[in-house]
């Protein structure tokens, strides 16, 4: 019995260190992800014009993407996650 009750606040205890990670972390809301992307965008010097943001709802987040010439996807450079709720 004394294992279970250790297992279970051990499973507990991850929950609770997740939700405040995820909670504690990222930006508030999309707005400020988005105008964190841009502005990082703005001050980045790149002349190909190869660079943007867009937003994937999915995953709540804006990403800083550089777009290949050929047929390959795009590179991630960095992702603003918002929190969702």
């Amino acid at each position: 019995m004394k294992i279970v009750s250790l297992l279970l606040q051990v499973v507990l205890s991850i929950i609770l260190v997740g939700f405040s990670i995820y909670f504690l972390t990222g930006y508030d809301s999309a707005f400020e992800a988005d105008q964190s992307c841009h502005s990082y965008l703005s001050n980045l010097s790149n002349q190909s014009g190869s660079l943007g943001c867009d937003h994937d709802t999915e995953t709540h987040q804006w990403i800083l993407y550089e777009a290949q010439d050929n047929s390959e996807p795009a590179k991630i450079i960095k992702k603003y996650r918002y929190k969702f709720l």
